[in-house]
């Protein structure tokens, strides 16, 4: 009989969930949200794997939220899922990478050239959708250019919690199905809960071990990079670095990106003009900057470099 694993897929929507949440759900394997169209990065990618690792995830898989309405629309947000799940989580090839398609008019074809671009890479193409939106695609033809199908059917309106064994009455009876999505609240957490139904799947996510946190730094239990109250006046964030809290404005000297993360090769939120002024919360000091913290909307932040930390250059003034 086959064995069958719990699955979570993640978003910046559970970007609250700390190493204790995911211990108490206790799922085996994660998916992760990497981006979406070719204008969206998750900017919590790294925090997302570091703390499901923590809490016991053993093996992750990655997905893109697809745009596209073309084939050349296709191969463009292929190619930015790939790109961009190397630079933000360094997915390995082998990994299995999915195309989540539920937006209308997605032609067949360019499903089929979204896999075959992500499995020309190296990878392996997963391919989810609800089951009402099965009509909408000749699944016959995109089977053999994926390796997994994982299909999404549940009470959408119920709105309660689901337990890890699902209510099979629901079982979406389709051809090919890897896993299935069965609620979109388990165990009361939010977080959508999927349960293994073949060998194949649990196999695809063998090769995506869990990444290690990295010796002798400590996995946060709570989110100070994404909270409004400052836990203290300095603290270290998910990526290691350690915050100071300071109030301030910035003045740009010159154009300065505005990032969702404080790495250079974080997504990018606009590059703001000289003269734009910045309200910052915090700072810090790290890979050859300074760093400033932007409080957003929706308890969010943007980061700037204020700074060369080498030299203490500043690369505008401060209010």
């Amino acid at each position: 009989m086959t064995e069958r694993k719990t699955v979570i897929d993640l978003a910046s929507f559970q970007s609250h969930l700390t190493v204790d949440d995911y211990k108490a759900i206790g799922a085996d394997y994660a998916i992760i949200k990497t981006t979406e169209s070719t204008n969206y990065v998750n900017p919590y990618i790294r925090s997302l794997i570091d703390r499901s690792a923590g809490g016991g995830i053993k093996g992750f898989a990655f997905y893109h939220f697809g745009r596209f309405h073309n084939d050349a629309q296709a191969v463009a947000e292929a190619n930015y899922f790939i790109a961009n799940s190397k630079a933000q989580a360094n997915v390995q090839p082998g990994t299995l990478m999915i195309l989540d398609a539920e937006i209308s008019n997605m032609p067949t074809s360019s499903v089929i050239a979204f896999l075959n671009t992500v499995r020309n890479a190296g990878y392996h193409p997963g391919f989810y959708t609800y089951k009402y939106l099965l009509p909408n695609f000749n699944l016959e033809v995109i089977h053999p250019n994926m390796d997994m199908f994982w299909l999404a059917a549940y009470p959408l309106a119920n709105g309660k919690a689901a337990g890890k064994n699902p209510d099979f009455n629901y079982f979406p009876s389709a051809n090919y199905v890897d896993m299935w999505q069965h609620t979109d609240n388990l165990l009361g957490y939010n977080v959508d809960g999927s349960i293994t139904l073949t060998d194949n799947a649990i196999n695809l996510f063998n090769p995506s071990e869990a990444p290690k946190p990295e010796p002798n730094k400590p996995i946060e239990q709570e989110t100070p990079a994404i909270t409004t109250e400052l836990p203290s006046n300095h603290w270290v964030d998910d990526m290691g670095d350690r915050w100071f809290a300071e109030k301030g404005t910035f003045v740009t000297g010159t154009a300065i990106n505005l990032r969702w993360g404080a790495k250079t090769n974080s997504a990018l939120i606009a590059t703001l003009p000289a003269n734009s002024e910045v309200k910052y919360d915090a700072w810090s000091r790290h890979d050859g900057y300074v760093w400033l913290r932007q409080p957003r909307p929706n308890n969010q932040y943007g980061y700037l470099v204020c700074r060369d930390a080498n030299n203490n250059q500043p690369f505008g003034t401060f209010k």
